[in-house]
């Protein structure tokens, strides 16, 4: 029997039980033990990844849970922790000669065994293996191969933000320049993009997309996630989800509005201030260092009218720590009474929350649960804001 299963498949890992750094600009409360408790008793999340599990500390901390019982294999891929399965992942930056710019792409593994093995290999093309989302001395196909050969899954990242991403800077408009297009299992969107926005992308047209938190501190957990429909939570199901396969599927994506995504617009990296989409110096301050929107470049790669492949709605969700006025104590007050966020998001009915916090704010988490909050558009590296009514 299907059922539905929420998952974020990016969280960053901050640092090691020894307090080593993974991801330099992540919270020092990123910890391995933190994520599995936040997304499982906090968020209610059923599947995440991880994806810093390469790190030599973060492998060692892995084994030691599962010695403790903490964690267990699962026999169709995957580690259990009480009621939330981890899939393994690895975040890696490609920047070989075919280039045109740094990109991330993520890599998942079934098993501990498996994401050792990739982390050894990857040792004899890294600088350092400790950290997060190091670059790799090889091309990418070498690397998605590599990725096919050990079973695993390779998906490009946040793919249409301006640093660090496929079409942000890596390519030039297709991604057949670096990547075999056979070798990948899916796309992020990343926090600034959505489903109808890049429908005119035709290359894209015949992958699945995923939504996921990209999370560098605990509670940015499951800004962003899918609905998936699956038998169970394990890496076989998530893998037949991707590819769509005997009535596994991806079945919603929740997402920010692109608004709030802070590289929606194109502004002035000196000052800024919103600039022309032709710009080529800012009116405000001069400068020419201009950070194209994910907007606009967009609109660069789209091609076609065409109508994709049927896709599952795409609900611009506000997430609650986004939501004016609902702050830590009334938050906490919220999942006392309901137990996780994901309850709060789509079980609780409006009346319900009415018990707990005031009319307003409950009103205004009903809203943000379909997208209807209004909106000040973000750009820069700076979010978008919602909007007080």
């Amino acid at each position: 029997m299907l059922k539905h299963y929420y998952a974020d498949l990016h969280i960053h890992i901050g640092r090691t039980a020894s307090g080593r750094a993974v991801k330099i600009t992540g919270s020092k409360t990123l910890t391995l033990p933190g994520i599995l408790e936040t997304a499982s008793g906090r968020k209610g999340l059923d599947i995440i990844g991880i994806i810093d599990c390469h790190s030599p500390e973060v492998i060692g901390e892995l084994e030691n849970m599962m010695e403790h019982g903490e964690l267990y294999q699962l026999d169709e891929g995957g580690l259990r922790y009480q009621e939330t399965t981890l899939i393994l992942g690895s975040e890696i930056e490609i920047y070989d000669t075919n280039c045109h710019g740094p990109i991330h792409v993520l890599a998942y593994f079934p098993t501990l065994l498996q994401m050792k093995g990739f982390s050894n290999w990857m040792q004899g093309y890294m600088k350092n293996i400790h950290l997060s989302s190091q670059r790799i001395y090889c091309d990418g196909r070498t690397l998605q191969q590599k990725v096919y050969d050990m079973g695993g899954l390779f998906i490009p990242a946040h793919v249409f933000t301006p640093f660090k991403s496929l079409y942000g800077k890596g390519v030039k408009q297709s991604l057949t320049e670096v990547f075999d297009p056979h070798l990948i299992d899916a796309i992020e969107l990343g926090l600034s993009s959505d489903t109808t926005m890049v429908s005119g992308i035709r290359e894209l047209h015949s992958y699945s997309f995923v939504t996921n938190s990209d999370a560098h501190s605990l509670g940015k957990i499951a800004r962003e996630y899918q609905k998936l429909q699956l038998e169970a939570a394990n890496f076989t199901e998530l893998k037949k989800a991707l590819h769509s396969q005997e009535g596994r599927m991806i079945s919603t994506n929740y997402g920010l509005n692109p608004l709030l995504g802070k590289y929606y617009q194109t502004v002035c990296a000196r000052c800024g201030e919103q600039v022309g989409e032709k710009a080529v110096t800012c009116m405000a301050c001069g400068s020419e260092q201009i950070i194209k929107g994910v907007s606009l470049r967009i609109r660069e790669l789209s091609e076609t009218k065409e109508e994709m492949q049927t896709r599952p709605p795409y609900i611009h969700q506000v997430p609650l720590d986004f939501i004016p006025g609902l702050g830590p104590k009334m938050l906490e007050r919220l999942l006392q009474a309901f137990g996780t966020e994901m309850n709060i998001l789509h079980t609780v009915t409006l009346e319900q929350l009415e018990q707990v916090v005031p009319h307003k704010i409950a009103k205004m988490i009903d809203l943000a649960r379909t997208g209807q909050l209004a909106i000040a558009v973000g750009g820069g590296g700076v979010y978008g804001k919602v909007q007080h009514e």
